[in-house]
């Protein structure tokens, strides 16, 4: 075992940070964040972390690239301080959607930052809901990959929705769905997504039956939303009695609000691995649900050397 458990943040989203030391009844770290006037990064670790077990919360969520900065300076710092072992927390991981050679004299930019993050310090990696799971192998440090899919269910079987149908809103999340609908008992449909271009798609068919059912889209990221609000269309157009939606990262940039404030969609599930907070007044339709104990769990047994295994489900 480690020496002392302890859990800092960068400023990305200080609320988690804060749940996940509640649920380990532990204190934040105590370090000291600016920015200097042209923008620089300055980080100090205002406490003693020699020899300990550092866990850093810092999603990459916007804005991407200071945040990551932000990430990668306090890695650097602890190292420097000598900490025993350091973990980055990555609840969202940024850049995971350009992670493969799609189209010509392209970067494979979830690879390149992977590689910032293991040279900036990082031992460990602790993350949630990759956009593809294969990004695990991009690191050259252990990676424990966990699925916000309990909480998720937990929350659908609370609100005990007849006739339901889980919709998959393009091929690469039906695995994803099918496993939602499996332990609820309930149908599947998918959608045959086609995009012709970044953030823009659009819905070419509908594969399974929605007529006179509760239809609710399952997808990791909503970004901007256009690709939840055509599949909305395609849904209602097909019959669908209920529309409902969830997304594991409620990223919501751009015109991701009002499309949601305009489309028929009821509700829309978002956990909090990124900063929702300031989004909820402006779209009521939005729920939030709470991932800090599950990363907390994850967290106390990476620090005690205990299984994790029964937390990827």
């Amino acid at each position: 075992m480690y020496g002392e458990l302890k859990v800092f943040g960068g400023r990305a989203h200080p609320a988690l940070t804060e749940e996940i030391c509640a649920y380990l009844n532990i204190q934040p770290g105590n370090a000291t964040l600016f920015n200097f006037s042209d923008g620089e990064i300055f980080v100090q670790i205002e406490e003693n972390v020699r020899g300990s077990d550092v866990f850093i919360v810092q999603p990459t969520c916007e804005p991407v690239n200071e945040n990551l900065m932000e990430l990668l300076i306090i890695l650097d710092a602890l190292k420097r301080s000598s900490a025993a072992r350091v973990t980055a927390v990555l609840p969202y991981y940024g850049y995971a959607r350009q992670d493969r050679k799609d189209r010509p004299r392209v970067p494979i930019t979830a690879k390149l930052v992977a590689d910032l993050i293991s040279r900036a310090g990082a031992e460990r990696v602790l993350t949630m809901d990759l956009h593809a799971g294969q990004i695990q192998g991009f690191f050259d440090v252990p990676v424990d990959h966990l699925f916000a899919a309990p909480v998720l269910l937990d929350a659908l079987r609370e609100m005990n929705i007849p006739d339901l149908v889980i919709v998959a809103p393009d091929a690469g999340g039906v695995e994803r769905a099918r496993a939602i609908a499996k332990r609820l008992g309930a149908g599947l449909a998918i959608v045959d997504k086609r995009r012709f271009a970044a953030n823009e798609a659009e819905v070419m068919h509908l594969i399974g039956d929605v007529e006179g059912m509760s239809a609710l889209v399952i997808d990791d990221i909503i970004d901007t939303a256009g690709t939840l609000s055509k599949t909305v269309d395609a849904l209602k157009q097909q019959g669908a009695r209920r529309i409902l939606a969830a997304g594991i990262h409620g990223i919501l940039s751009g015109p991701a609000l009002e499309r949601l404030s305009r489309s028929v969609v009821e509700m829309v599930l978002v956990t909090n691995t990124t900063p929702i907070a300031d989004k909820l007044a402006r779209l009521p339709k939005l729920r939030v649900l709470s991932v800090a104990g599950l990363l907390g769990e994850a967290i106390r047994r990476i620090h005690e050397d205990s299984s994790v295994s029964s937390l990827f489900v």
